[in-house]
C-alpha cells in the first residue's frame, strides 16, 4: 500500500501519520531514509549509530506528526531538524559517557559497586598487582593488551594503530595474556 502513496505530498502522509497510519510511515521513510541517514552518519560518523538515530527519529515523528506546522517549513526540512537534532544527542550522550578504556593509572580507582572498604582495597591491591604484571611485559606486548583491554580496541584496530599484521598482533596477545596468568598465579601464590 505504501507504493500507493509515492505520489500522495508530505503534508497528507503526515495527516495520514496522525492517524497512525503505518503505510504513510513507510511512504516517507521512503521518500527521505536515505537523506535522514546521510544527515545523521555525517554527524555520527559511525554507520550503527546512524541507523539507530535514524530509526529513533522517524518513531518520534510517528508519535509527533501533529506538532508539524506548514506555516513553519516543508515536510523535509522539518524532518531532517528531527534527524540532525537527535543525531547531536546521540553524539553528547556518547561524549557524555565515560570511555570505554580507562588510562592504566586510573585501574586502580575505578568506581566500585560496594560500599565496603576492605573490597575497594582488595581492588586496589590487585590493581597494584596487574599495573606491576603489564610493566613486565616486553613494551609491544604491553602495548597491545593495553590498546585491547584499555582502549576498547578490536584486535583488526590494534594491528592498524601499531601498524602490525593481524596474526602478530593476536600472537603478541596470547603470548602477554599466557604471561600475565602466570604472573599473576604466582602473586597469589606468594602472596
Amino acid at each position: 500500500m505504501a507504493h500507493e502513496l509515492e505520489s500522495v505530498p508530505d503534508e497528507a502522509l503526515l495527516d495520514r501519520l496522525s492517524q497512525r497510519d503505518a503505510d504513510a510511515l513507510d511512504a516517507l521513510y521512503t521518500r527521505y531514509g536515505r537523506t535522514a541517514f546521510a544527515l545523521a552518519y555525517r554527524v555520527l560518523g559511525n554507520p550503527e549509530a546512524a541507523e539507530d538515530t535514524v530509526q529513533e527519529a522517524f518513531l518520534s515523528v510517528w508519535r509527533n506528526a501533529e506538532s508539524y506546522r506548514q506555516t513553519r517549513g516543508q515536510v523535509r526540512g522539518w524532518l531532517l531538524t528531527v534527524v540532525k537534532n537527535r543525531a547531536i544527542d546521540a553524539l553528547r550522550a556518547r561524549e557524555a559517557r565515560p570511555k570505554v578504556g580507562a588510562a592504566l593509572e586510573d585501574l586502580g580507582t575505578l568506581a566500585s559497586d560496594s560500599p565496603d572498604p576492605a573490597d575497594d582495597a582488595l581492588r586496589r591491591i590487585e590493581a597494584v598487582a596487574i599495573r606491576a604484571a603489564l610493566a613486565s611485559l616486553p613494551q609491544e606486548q604491553r602495548e597491545t593488551v593495553e590498546l585491547a583491554f584499555f582502549s576498547g580496541l578490536s584486535y583488526p584496530e590494534v594491528a592498524v594503530k601499531m601498524g602490525a599484521p593481524l596474526g602478530t598482533v593476536k600472537s603478541r596477545m596470547r603470548l602477554a595474556l599466557e604471561r600475565l596468568r602466570g604472573l599473576l598465579l604466582t602473586e597469589d601464590a606468594v602472596g
